[in-house]
């Protein structure tokens, strides 16, 4: 929750202040500042992960964010945009990056195999239904404190919130025992840390060893790398297009509303994963849901209005979420512990990799308005590939138990 909250006052600051006139390659650029930090960082979590206590890892993590956080609001409230308050923000959202992976690579320790596509679904698909309610919850303070203060002053107020929620987290984090959610002691390496790109090419051969986690891996990347495409026009639309440029209340709340109901998406896709997987089986349902994805951008590839709009967010996270739970749960059972963090440090850099690709790309094909065909067309025929090749049946199957 606390992640929606700042995310919706940063994007007030940076995005949606009628003084900062928003293109598609500003955009973009948001986009990469906040992901790129989990690809440079994602060499050394898993090496982290696999050595200490992931339960420090997250708690720690959440206490750095606080005190980063407090620096971005202090910057924010004096309006400043340059290179310190980048600098502050990248540090921010590359520490998630431990405390999501650590999170992930937690679960199965904790949760019976059997169990583990439920949990996932409860896990990634609470987290973001719970950053869009943050989402929310920042606009409702904006509000509350536009006719108080100036707007930086606002938006480094919500902030400072965030930080207090950081500090919650982080408290939260400590009830757990130190080694919970591992990595368990007989499975604690003593190799230095200046080993995490070897690494890496350790969790790489894993997967070379287990394709088929691999192309579900793939999949997941381009699915998420056309969510974020479609994520870019809804900004812009909302932005430049369905509201005054001048609004920007108008056009952080109609943002804000169509990430709700791509939340809502989000819950139902998690809700059906695990029924789906007992009725046709982790892969065959992968394959179902990565080629329904096609159907959302296809609603936005004719006319693009609020309606077409809501319609896209919500079938293509319905479906979306559906993949991704399903391929975290096929991932974990997959892996021993003593690569769980390594492999989910490649799938992490593999998956941001192409939403900052997908961002960008989107960027420079879409007209600052964000009303154009091309780029959701582009995103359907990628979504019907992906199905088709990287999921087919001949080579993307479960083996038969010996």
């Amino acid at each position: 929750m606390t992640d929606g909250v700042f995310q919706s006052a940063l994007a007030s600051f940076v995005i949606f202040s009628p003084e900062r006139q928003a293109n598609a390659l500003s955009a973009a650029l948001a986009f990469a500042v906040v992901l790129l930090p989990y690809s440079v960082i994602g060499p050394f979590v898993g090496t982290i992960l696999d050595r200490v206590s992931r339960q420090r890892a997250i708690a720690y993590s959440n206490l750095i964010r606080a005190v980063t956080l407090t620096v971005v609001s202090l910057l924010i409230f004096e309006g400043k945009t340059g290179v310190e308050l980048t600098i502050f923000v990248l540090v921010a959202f590359g520490i998630n990056r431990l405390i999501l992976a650590g999170l992930s690579a937690g679960i199965p320790l904790m949760i019976e195999s059997k169990s583990l596509i439920t949990a996932n679904a409860l896990a990634v698909t609470g987290g973001s239904v719970f950053v869009v309610l943050g989402g929310g919850i920042g606009l409702g303070l904006r509000r509350l404190l536009d006719g108080l203060t100036s707007a930086d002053h606002a938006d480094g107020f919500i902030i400072l919130a965030g930080a207090v929620g950081y500090l919650l987290a982080a408290f939260f984090a400590a009830t757990l025992k130190k080694r919970e959610i591992g990595p368990l002691d007989h499975e604690i390496k003593n190799a230095s840390f200046s080993q995490g790109l070897i690494e890496m090419r350790e969790g790489v051969k894993f997967l070379r060893q287990n394709m088929d986690t691999a192309r579900g891996i793939a999949a997941v990347a381009v699915n998420r790398g056309g969510i974020t495409a479609l994520t870019l026009i809804a900004l812009l639309l909302e932005r430049n297009t369905f509201h005054d440029p001048a609004d920007n209340e108008a056009g952080l709340a109609g943002l804000s509303f169509v990430l709700s109901i791509a939340a809502c998406g989000f819950v139902v896709g998690a809700v059906i994963a695990p029924y789906g997987v007992r009725k046709v089986g982790r892969h065959r349902w992968m394959r179902f849901a990565m080629a329904a994805s096609t159907l959302g951008p296809l609603f936005i590839v004719f006319t693009r209005t609020p309606l077409t709009l809501a319609c896209a967010a919500f079938v293509t996270a319905l479906f979306g979420q559906s993949l991704k739970v399903t391929n975290d749960a096929l991932v974990q059972s997959k892996i021993d512990d003593i690569y769980r963090g390594r492999v989910f440090s490649v799938y992490d850099v593999v998956v941001n990799g192409a939403i900052v690709s997908g961002a960008v790309i989107a960027a420079l094909l879409l007209p600052n308005s964000g009303d154009a065909f091309l780029v959701p067309l582009i995103v359907a025929v990628l979504y019907l590939t992906a199905g088709a090749r990287l999921l087919r049946g001949r080579v993307f199957f479960a083996p038969p138990i010996k």
